[in-house]
């Protein structure tokens, strides 16, 4: 059963037992995260795929060394965390 089968009036029974469950008041916090949390998922994803497409910086030092791919890899910022 998809979406589209979905009426005027079972959207409307879905709404109030959603409203008996949390409650007036937990109802726009949990809509508010809710929407952050898709915000912050498509800000990833898309941070993701500019970095897939981006070429990858160029380093044209002569004679890298050990020395310098660690501090390369020290220098490189954590991973964005999906999950708090």
């Amino acid at each position: 059963m998809g979406l589209q089968n979905f009426g005027f009036m079972e959207i409307m029974i879905i709404l109030v037992i959603v409203l008996l469950l949390f409650g007036a008041k937990r109802i726009p916090e949990i809509a508010g995260s809710f929407g952050k949390g898709i915000n912050e998922f498509k800000r990833n994803l898309s941070d993701a795929q500019r970095q897939i497409t981006e070429p990858a910086p160029r380093n044209d030092r002569v004679g890298g060394g050990a020395a310098e791919q660690v501090t390369a890899e020290e220098e490189r910022p954590e991973p964005k965390r999906l999950l708090n």
